[in-house]
């Protein structure tokens, strides 16, 4: 508990240089761009019916609190495992670290992982999966949880940004075969940020 006191201590200074800020344009670029992706066919994971009435996406309102700037332990010697999927398909992972941090005075802890297959291409080479559920899942979130995209970092931090969080493509067309949150990334708390279930 003190070691994490003192991280989060050097986290605050860290902050007060201007390093690792909140920044609601971020968000808004990246909810700009997912529902561009989503609105075009060539990308879209929506049924040609869900297509032809797609306006947006329904987000949480931008939330600075669903911002957090985690200590990352990059754990060793993992074995690489299947990961289950909501189909028959069973991708290679490995945990590659995992991330601490406080939301609303509570320390949760959330394991990150790599798609193998997946970091073998180079532009995929620094990539990070999160998939994640919590409290608000089956409510106004999706059923089966969200993810969130990171990058390797460099230090001893990662920031995790919720309201980048977005569904699994199983949330829009049942013809995806999606990567199921793992049990020890359900957060007993509720995270109201990034996109909401979808509506028909």
């Amino acid at each position: 508990m003190k070691q994490f006191l003192i991280f989060l201590f050097l986290v605050q200074i860290n902050l007060s240089f201007g390093q690792e800020k909140f920044d609601s344009t971020v968000v808004e670029k990246f909810q700009k761009d997912l529902n561009a992706e989503y609105a075009d066919a060539k990308t879209s994971p929506l049924t040609t019916e869900d297509l032809a009435q797609f306006k947006s996406l329904d987000f949480y309102p931008i939330n600075n609190k669903a911002f957090v700037v985690a200590q990352f332990i990059r754990t060793k010697d993992e074995k690489p495992f299947e990961m289950p999927t909501s189909g028959t398909r069973r991708p290679m992972y490995v945990k590659y670290g995992e991330a601490r941090f406080q939301l609303e005075g509570k320390e949760f802890k959330l394991n990150i992982y790599r798609n193998i297959e997946l970091s073998k291409k180079e532009e995929y080479k620094d990539h990070l999966f999160l998939p994640f559920s919590d409290l608000s899942s089956g409510k106004e979130s999706y059923i089966g949880g969200k993810y969130i995209d990171l990058k390797i970092p460099t230090g001893n931090t990662i920031v995790i940004d919720f309201n980048q969080s977005y569904n699994p493509y199983c949330a829009y067309n049942h013809r995806y075969s999606c990567p199921k949150v793992p049990l020890e990334n359900d957060l007993a708390i509720e995270i109201k940020a990034g996109v909401k279930k979808f509506h028909d």
